[in-house]
């Protein structure tokens, strides 16, 4: 006989099979019992539910999610040119689409860290997806006239992506631990360009299936209500730090008394301003090198200005195409290379982060040196740049677990996202393109200088990469210290569970 949690019995059990709750397991010499019933429809398939809820289930569901998030960042970068072409703007007014998304983001992290530490956080996952889904199916629908409104839509959306970047990763630290963490991590955080790649992808190809630009707004919206509703479904509400320890926290720690606390923690600190340059680098790369390529073009004389209703979408679909296979390597290869690192030394998450990141800045350099006479050698050295670059987003992830207690996770990640934004993406791209429109402002304004000027202006970004290496190399000086802290701490915060006997 097999006994349901709520106490009606499944048919096709014999009498001698192990009676099952939901809390353990009792004697199989237990008799059956009149009070038992066989079991409804209703409770079968509620049962049905509860076994799909599997950790590996939710990483995969919250993980298909961040697919999503970065799909649908990136599919305006995807049709950037027909945007600039339709509302008639110059470099910078374009490059203020990403810095207003970046600002509400970072704005709203802090925000939703305190309620993910606090409240239920699948049901704040959930409508945040809810919510920049509506709002980025709404944009599609704006005339070239309000332009503004268009900006201030990419805005809202940030806000709605905001809450799941911050909340979904502590969901998946309080489901796993150590190496299978690591893992589920790496998964987690290979959708970033995974879903970046596809966000130009998509589009691309939806502009061009559909001959109008506005339809790459309105696909992800649909993939996202159907992700919220998966994960309202599907994902578990796990104990804060069940993963960690085998008993209860007893004590919460206040809002001020957690930010106190992540100010003097040394390796959180230099690993998000280590983050910060990376952020600076992707979001400034994810806007600026398909158009700076689609100029390297005209240069070359085998391409020309966008002067159609729909312009090329070759540089988008190929600059997609590398980022997805890029991000899959980087997160794959950084996994891979911190697991056989740990044998070696106890400092291997950092320092595997600060080399990843000064070998990318040589080859991101090298995109500009030869842009100019080759395409084929620009694709190859963004190919190595990023793989190198995207080594890094899951190991940072992982230092963050091991060096903060985790009642204080979705605080400590949100306030990472705040500064990595703040001081990265937030104003790289509209700075990169007020560099590139002052440089074309001081002399004549032609095919070649259009390309040098952004060209220059993207120069900036691997002086910043190597600056994020430089901060990974401080994490390493502190990371056993305050991992050990964070054990320390958690042993004085929990208790043994009560146990008792039958």
């Amino acid at each position: 006989m097999c006994v349901e949690g709520d106490g009606c019995e499944i048919e096709g059990c014999s009498s001698s099979d192990e009676v099952r709750t939901l809390s353990g397991s009792m004697s199989s010499a237990l008799k059956s019992s009149p009070d038992l019933h066989p079991c409804k429809p209703g409770h079968k398939f509620r049962a049905a539910l509860l076994r799909c809820r599997s950790p590996t289930a939710a990483a995969g569901i919250l993980s298909f999610g961040n697919v999503l998030n970065y799909m649908d960042r990136y599919t305006v970068a995807g049709v950037l040119l027909d945007i600039q072409r339709h509302y008639e703007v110059s470099d910078s007014g374009i490059g203020l689409l990403q810095t207003v998304f970046i600002c509400s983001f970072m704005v709203a992290a802090p925000i939703f860290g305190y309620l993910g530490d606090r409240f239920n956080r699948k049901v704040i996952l959930s409508c945040g997806i809810f919510f920049w889904s509506i709002v980025t199916l709404s944009s599609s629908f704006i005339g070239k006239e309000y332009y503004w409104l268009f900006v201030l839509s990419r805005g809202l959306v940030g806000i709605g992506e905001s809450s799941y970047s911050s909340i979904s990763p502590t969901i998946i630290g309080d489901l796993f631990t150590n190496n299978s963490r690591t893992m589920m991590l790496s998964v987690f955080y290979l959708a970033i360009p995974l879903g970046s790649g596809l966000g130009y992808i998509l589009g691309s190809s939806a502009k061009v299936a559909a001959g109008d630009w506005h339809w790459a707004l309105r696909v992800s919206p649909v993939l996202g209500i159907t992700a919220g509703t998966l994960i309202l479904i599907f994902v578990p509400e796990p104990k804060r730090g069940v993963a960690d320890q085998m008993g209860r926290i007893r004590t919460r720690t206040s809002w001020l008394c957690d930010m106190k606390a992540l100010a003097k923690n040394r390796s959180y600190v230099f690993s998000s301003l280590a983050s910060s340059a990376v952020s600076f680098a992707t979001g400034a790369f994810g806007m600026w090198i398909p158009l700076y390529l689609a100029r390297a073009q005209v240069v070359q004389k085998t391409g020309e200005d966008c002067t159609k209703e729909i312009c090329s979408s070759k540089d988008s679909l190929i600059f997609g195409a590398i980022t997805c296979v890029t991000g899959l390597l980087g997160v794959v290869i950084g996994a891979a290379t911190t697991r056989l690192c740990r044998q070696k030394t106890e400092r291997a998450d950092p320092l595997v982060c600060a080399v990843s990141m000064l070998g990318s800045a040589i080859f991101i350099c090298l995109i500009f040196v030869v842009a100019k006479k080759s395409i084929v050698g620009a694709y190859v050295c963004i190919f190595i740049g990023e793989t190198l670059l995207f080594l890094n987003w899951a190991i940072t992830a992982d230092i963050l677990m091991f060096v903060v207690i985790p009642t204080r996770r979705a605080t400590a990640v949100a306030f990472q996202s705040f500064t990595s934004h703040l001081l990265g993406d937030a104003g790289s791209p509209y700075l990169i393109g007020l560099i590139s429109d002052a440089l074309q402002q001081s002399y004549a304004t032609s095919a070649l200088w259009r390309f040098l000027s952004l060209g220059y202006a993207l120069m900036l970004c691997p002086f910043i990469i190597v600056l994020g290496g430089m901060f990974f190399l401080a994490t390493a000086l502190f990371f056993l210290d305050d991992r050990e802290k964070a054990e320390k701490q958690l042993s004085q915060m929990t208790r043994p569970p009560s146990t008792v006997k039958a």
